[in-house]
């Protein structure tokens, strides 16, 4: 699955603000930046973003995801450490 199947995917699905995914082999990373997740614990902003992906999880597609889900207002603190500028 192409890096932007997988954008497409969750942006369609949760409206989000920002997305970025990296793929190395069917291991994604993904960061995804919503409104969305506003008041939910880390696990069940995790729970959201594989919602989409479950799919391509259970046929294989996706082997691996790993998800870091912020509200706009945690990334805009967050980011600095975990993008490069």
């Amino acid at each position: 699955m192409e890096i932007n199947e997988v954008e497409t995917l969750l942006k369609e699905a949760l409206s989000l603000d920002e997305v970025v995914v990296k793929a190395n082999g069917s291991h994604y990373e993904v960061i995804a930046v919503g409104a969305c997740f506003d008041g939910l614990s880390r696990v069940k902003k995790q729970q959201l973003v594989y919602g989409p992906l479950m799919d391509t999880i259970s046929d294989g597609t996706i082997h691996a995801v790993s998800i870091k889900a912020f509200t706009p207002t945690e990334w805009q603190r967050e980011r600095k450490f975990i993008l490069p500028q």
